[in-house]
C-alpha cells in the first residue's frame, strides 16, 4: 500500500504536497505558505522504517535537490512545524543524514517569529508547539508559561497570543485541542522524565477530563464529549480517537492503583472508536459521531460522514496492542486495511470518501499527506515485532514522526536492520 501510494504520487504530483489521485495531477494549496513537497517529507521515515531503499533516496534526493525554503506566505505553523520540521528531524535521528538536520534548522528558524508576541504563546497555532531540541541551538528549546485559571481544570482551545486570555471556552480532545494533551505526556517522556511539570499538567487535564467530559452511552460506549462553555455536546470526532493510546501510554506511568482504571479507560474508548468504523457500511469511520437521541457512535448529519484517511482509530490499535498484546487489536487493524483496499484504492493511489455510510463510495481525490505518515506507518507497526520503534526508545510526534527519548550517553535501537 505505501508503495501504491508513493509511486502514483511521485509519477503524478513529485514536489506537489499532495496527489489527486483520480485526476492525476498535483495539489498545493495554501496551508504551508509556499513550502512544496509535504508528501515527500512526511514519507521520509516511513519508507525508511519498511525498509523501501529505493523509494526512501528517491524522497531523500528531492529534498537535497528540490527543497526550496526561500518561500513568502502564510502557513500554518502548527502544520508546517508536525509535518515538515517533525518529517525532516525523524528522518536525520533514523538514517543520521546531515541534510535533513540542515534543512530542519533552516525551517526552524523561520517559524521562530511566530514567537514574537507579548507572551511568547506563537500566532497562528491553537495547539502548544515542540520543536524537538538539538543540541547545538537552544533557541528551539521549549517555550512554557503559567497559564490563567483553568475552567473547571480544562483547558479551552483558543488563547490570545497577545493577553494569554481564554479566548472562548470550547474545549475538545479532538480537533484544535487533541495535539495539546498528547505533547503533555509525550513532553514527559521525550525528556527521559525530567519535565516534571508536563507530566503534571497531564495528570491534572486527565482528571478534569475524565470528571467533566468522560460519559457512557445507554449502550454501553465510553466517549469524550465536548464542551461548550459548561453545555455538553455529545459527540467525538475522529481526531478524538488518538485518546485511547494517548491514554494507555500515559497509564504506563501512573500510581499502581490508577494504572488498571486508566488502561481500562483507554481500552472503552478505543472499542467505541472501532465501533464507529463497524456501523458504517464501508467500515471505516465518520469524521465525526455522536451519542444523543438514540444514535450511538454514528454520524448523524451529512457534513460529518466523510473519511480522508485519517489514522487517529489504527493509532490508538497500535498503542494498545504494544501495551497488551491482546490480538482483537491486530484484528481490527486487518479489518481496516481491508477496508482501505477496497473503498479508498482507486487506479492512481488512495483517495478518502466522501459518506462512509454509501454501499458506493464516492472519492474526494485528495491523497492526504498523513497517510503515507501516519495511517500506514501505524498499521505496519501494528503488525511488526515491538522492537521496531520501540515505545521505549521513541516518542512520535502527533504526525507519527519518530523522535528519540533524550537520554545522555545511550544508543538508539531502530529496529530496523
Amino acid at each position: 500500500m505505501m508503495k501504491f501510494a508513493w509511486d502514483n504520487y511521485k509519477q503524478y504530483a513529485l514536489g506537489k504536497n499532495e496527489l489527486r489521485p483520480l485526476t492525476r495531477n498535483g495539489h498545493i494549496g495554501n496551508m504551508f505558505g509556499g513550502l512544496r513537497g509535504a508528501t515527500v517529507v512526511d514519507a521520509l521515515d516511513t519508507l525508511y522504517i519498511m525498509e523501501l531503499q529505493e523509494e526512501f533516496q528517491e524522497a531523500k534526493d528531492w529534498v537535497e535537490s528540490s527543497f526550496d525554503l526561500n518561500v513568502n506566505g502564510e502557513a500554518s505553523l502548527f502544520e508546517v512545524n508536525i509535518r515538515y520540521v517533525g518529517g525532516l528531524l525523524a528522518a536525520y535521528y533514523l538514517t543520521g543524514e546531515e541534510v535533513f538536520k540542515s534543512k530542519a534548522l533552516e525551517l526552524g528558524e523561520k517559524l521562530l517569529p511566530a514567537f514574537n508576541t507579548p507572551t511568547g504563546i506563537p500566532r497562528g497555532n491553537k495547539k502548544k508547539l515542540y520543536l524537538f531540541e538539538l543540541k547545538s541551538n537552544k533557541q528551539f528549546s521549549n517555550r512554557t508559561m503559567s497559564l490563567i485559571e483553568k475552567p473547571q481544570g480544562l483547558y479551552p482551545n483558543f488563547l490570545s497570543p497577545v493577553t494569554g486570555n481564554w479566548v472562548q471556552h470550547h474545549v475538545s480532545i479532538g480537533g484544535l485541542g487533541d495535539s495539546f494533551y498528547e505533547y503533555l505526556i509525550k513532553s514527559w517522556l521525550m525528556s527521559d522524565k525530567r519535565d516534571v511539570e508536563a507530566k503534571s499538567m497531564y495528570d491534572n487535564a486527565l482528571e478534569a477530563i475524565e470528571k467533566h467530559l468522560v460519559k457512557k452511552s445507554a449502550g454501553g460506549l465510553t466517549y469524550i464529549a465536548e464542551w461548550r462553555g459548561g453545555i455538553l455536546d455529545h459527540k467525538m470526532g475522529h481526531l478524538a480517537c488518538f485518546s485511547g493510546g494517548m491514554i494507555a501510554l500515559g497509564a504506563q506511568h501512573a500510581a499502581k492503583e490508577q494504572a488498571q482504571h486508566y488502561m481500562e479507560l483507554a481500552a472503552e474508548i478505543t472499542n467505541t472508536c472501532h465501533e464507529s468504523y463497524v456501523r458504517s457500511e464501508t467500515k471505516l469511520g465518520p469524521e465525526a459521531f455522536r451519542f444523543d437521541s438514540g444514535t450511538e457512535a454514528m454520524a448523524t448529519r451529512l457534513s460529518d460522514r466523510y473519511y480522508i484517511l485519517r489514522p487517529e482509530v489504527v493509532e490508538s490499535y497500535l498503542y494498545l496492542w504494544r501495551l497488551t498484546h491482546d490480538p482483537k487489536y491486530r484484528q481490527w487493524g486487518w479489518e481496516a486495511v481491508q477496508a482501505l483496499e477496497k473503498n479508498c484504492r482507486v487506479e492512481a493511489g488512495f483517495s478518502g470518501i466522501r459518506d462512509v455510510y454509501a454501499s458506493t463510495p464516492s472519492h474526494d481525490n485528495m491523497q492526504q499527506s498523513f497517510f503515507l505518515a501516519e495511517t500506514l506507518k501505524y498499521l505496519y507497526l501494528l503488525f511488526c515485532e515491538d522492537d521496531v520503534l520501540s515505545l521505549e526508545d521513541w516518542v512520535f510526534n502527533t504526525e507519527a514522526h519518530p523522535l528519540p527519548i533524550n537520554r545522555t550517553n545511550s544508543s538508539l535501537k531502530t529496529g530496523v536492520q
